[in-house]
């Protein structure tokens, strides 16, 4: 796909993984147009925007700001507006563009999934606001950030990798997916093989697994949580649950390299797993990052009053590799050391 005669729309493209796929799609000389939620001028917002303000800095881009809600450059604006209910605006402004990444969502880590199920409910107008305008636009495709949260939780066990198809599958007494979150994901998923399959509207959908990288500071997300208690020196040194739980942990920028392959590669809503296959326990992890900050504290704490997720869950890649020609390529120790120095240039 010669991607610089594209003219690309991300929503969510302030976030932690939406700002580094900006940064690759304007590495690759497509037109970007950024859409994300109202400006709030909190913490979390601001993070947001610096990820943002930091893509466009790289590239010379110099926006100025219009109004209270809007921020422009001739090759990347950033058009705020909500999702969930300005639909008709969101179409107005889809319209001319190419492709659409949507990476838009409400979420946070463990603590959210497991008890702000009814504000993750939220994803479902989303999901379908964002699939039906970029259609009735005349988009020519649509790439969907998907989650493995989608997976059965009866399926997240050593030693097995979950598999594309596993999704969905009948079984009396299997939860289906993760939480409100993971039906959120699942749901539109089908709708957007519903819309190919009746409008031939080209999609690809990819399920990300525990990313991390520079530019999250989202203290709910584990590996974020203990780099900055790394560089706060913090002692006790506490981890969330046993310690016990595995992950395969992906960096952001496999992800997104993964997910531009999917938009050129797959058309018809085939989803693809995007992730480690190599699990890693959160102790282990915690360690490592002890290690690369050299924080040695007098006390390592396990708060099993805390949530700690699917006891293992990890991806089988094998349709990536087959489809895409993808693998991720950034191991942890290496990812964990590039995240560091960021955090502590960028905390500092």
């Amino acid at each position: 796909m010669n991607w610089k005669k594209k003219s690309v729309l991300v929503t969510g493209g302030c976030g932690f993984i939406g700002s580094h796929l900006v940064d690759e799609l304007l590495n690759l000389g497509a037109t970007v147009t950024v859409v994300d939620y109202p400006l709030i001028w909190d913490e979390t917002w601001n993070i947001r925007l610096m990820n943002c303000l930091r893509v466009w800095e790289k590239h010379g881009l110099r926006p100025k700001r219009v109004r209270n809600d809007y921020f422009v450059d001739d090759h990347a604006p950033l058009i705020t507006l909500d999702l969930e209910n300005e639909k008709a605006r969101f179409g107005a402004t889809v319209k001319g563009q190419d492709i659409v990444f949507h990476l838009a969502a409400l979420f946070g880590g463990r603590g959210f999934v497991d008890t702000r199920v009814a504000d993750c409910c939220v994803g479902f107008a989303i999901n379908h606001n964002v699939i039906s305008e970029s259609y009735k636009a005349g988009v020519d495709r649509i790439h969907f950030s998907s989650s493995a949260c989608v997976y059965p939780p009866e399926l997240n066990k050593p030693n097995y990798l979950l598999k594309e198809d596993d999704a969905l599958t009948a079984a009396t007494g299997w939860t289906l997916s993760d939480n409100s979150y993971g039906w959120v994901k699942l749901m539109a998923e089908l709708e957007l093989k519903s819309y190919h399959e009746q409008y031939g509207f080209k999609s690809s959908i990819a399920r990300y697994l525990t990313v991390y990288g520079p530019g999250e500071l989202d203290e709910s997300h584990a590996i974020a949580a203990l780099t900055r208690k790394a560089l706060r020196k913090e002692d006790p040194y506490v981890v969330w649950g046993s310690g016990n739980q595995e992950r395969g942990f992906t960096y952001v920028t496999d992800i997104v390299k993964g997910s531009i392959l999917a938009a050129e590669k797959i058309t018809d809503a085939t989803p693809v797993n995007l992730g480690w296959d190599k699990r890693y326990k959160i102790a282990d992890v915690a360690k490592m990052i002890l290690d690369i900050a050299d924080h040695k504290p007098k006390q390592l704490v396990f708060d099993k009053t805390k949530p700690e997720g699917p006891f293992s869950r990890a991806l089988d890649v094998t349709r990536a590799q087959r489809m895409l020609g993808w693998k991720p390529r950034v191991d942890l120790r290496e990812g964990l050391l590039r995240t560091y120095e960021w955090a502590k240039q960028a905390l500092s």
